[in-house]
């Protein structure tokens, strides 16, 4: 599927996930982040430079995880990121929807 964002032409999946990593840019983050009704502050960029770390290694993505991360306490975690925090900041950070997602 084709989405047009920040003037760039992406493939993404039906749940809106780009397919292709390399095609994400901050522009295009901050647009995603629109689109949730989520202004970023360098406190979203931390987590989401985090998540994308994981994603590098390997590691599965997991609300647990983000726990135990030390980046971010889980309350914060859901005010930075409402209506599913691990959706809506894997979508902004560019990785593929996490398994533990519905």
């Amino acid at each position: 599927m084709d989405l047009n964002i920040a003037g760039y032409k992406l493939d993404v999946t039906e749940d809106g996930y780009l397919t292709d990593h390399s095609q994400w840019n901050k522009e295009i983050a901050q647009e995603i982040a629109k689109q949730e009704d989520i202004e970023l502050t360098d406190k979203h960029w931390e987590v989401i430079s985090w998540l994308q770390e994981q994603v590098k290694n390997d590691v599965a993505l997991s609300v647990r995880g983000i726990k135990k991360s030390g980046v971010i306490n889980i309350k914060e975690f859901y005010a930075l990121f409402p209506g599913g925090p691990l959706k809506v900041s894997t979508k902004i950070a560019g990785v593929p929807k996490p398994k533990s997602c519905i």
